[in-house]
């Protein structure tokens, strides 16, 4: 059995020197995915850094003007417990809360789940929707990348490998705005997405018309999706299933679906319109409510 070191960083410093020591290296934070693929062979590594020490990369906090800062390793279940993120970003709720059964969500991390780039990932269409920021750093300094372009393939980010994602920096939210993220699977014994998408709904001052919007999709291309014509469908326009269902055959329109195991491509295209009316349609109840 091949050696692998396991290191135990307790400041951002610690881990850019782990990282940039010239091993191959994983980065573990709730570990719900890289155990599994080291323990399968799917992936190799001379050093395992865990980084659950180091304090940045857990805070979870709002700051004044209402942007939200997501350490990279925090894991889901203090996202959807936390009241605040309860009320200002319902949307996020929806995904960490879907992640898993509730051992592993004590575990997974936002973070994680971005960064295993799955196309299918269930916080990805949330965080594309509210219009997230990934925080990357590495000795070199920090850098920011909208999160719609931290994905570049199927299991492929934007990181190089003396880099790490520190967090997730969600801005604050248009006033009379909300958000919504749904998903299908086959069956609760197999938890990944055949399709999921998020949306979130600017209504206008009066309430009677939706003001902005951003869509997204995931499972049905190499990478999640920000579907921009479909939120250019809703501008305008008042918030009743017309409207919806031409956002939701414009979301269909972009994807590049595969067949596998879990569906077609010509199910994952119809799921597409589907999950994308229903986002809307959660949010747009959400935002008239005040939620």
């Amino acid at each position: 059995m091949e050696q692998i070191d396991y290191v135990r960083p307790r400041s951002l410093t610690e881990a850019y020197e782990n990282l940039g020591n010239g091993k191959r290296s994983v980065v573990l934070a709730g570990g719900t995915d890289v155990i599994v693929q080291l323990r399968e062979g799917r992936r190799e590594t001379d050093q395992v850094v865990d980084v659950k020490h180091v304090p940045e990369l857990m805070a979870l906090r709002f700051l004044e003007d209402g942007t939200l800062e997501v350490g990279a390793a925090t894991p889901c279940a203090e996202i959807y417990e936390n009241p605040e993120v309860q009320q200002r970003l319902p949307g996020l709720v929806d995904s960490a809360s879907l992640i898993g059964g509730i051992q592993i969500q004590g575990r997974a991390s936002l973070g994680g789940n971005v960064c295993n780039a799955s196309p299918a990932a269930d916080t990805a269409p949330t965080l594309i929707a509210l219009g997230a920021v990934a925080v990357i750093g590495s000795k070199e300094g920090t850098r920011e990348l909208p999160i719609e372009e931290f994905f570049v393939g199927p299991g492929k980010n934007a990181m190089k490998d003396n880099e790490i994602l520190v967090q997730l920096r969600i801005p604050p939210q248009p006033p009379r705005s909300s958000s919504f993220f749904n998903r299908f699977i086959p069956r609760n014994e197999m938890d990944i997405a055949v399709a999921n998408a998020a949306a979130r709904v600017t209504l206008s001052e009066d309430g009677s018309t939706i003001e902005d919007a951003r869509i997204a999709v995931g499972a049905v291309a190499p990478t999640p999706l920000l579907a921009t014509r479909a939120a250019d469908a809703l501008r305008g326009k008042p918030g009743n299933r017309e409207t919806f269902e031409a956002a939701g055959a414009a979301a269909a329109e972009l994807t590049n679906p595969i067949t596998d195991m879990r569906g077609s491509v010509a199910q994952r295209r119809h799921l597409a319109r589907v999950l994308t009316i229903r986002a809307l349609e959660g949010a747009y109840n959400r935002a008239k409510e005040g939620r």
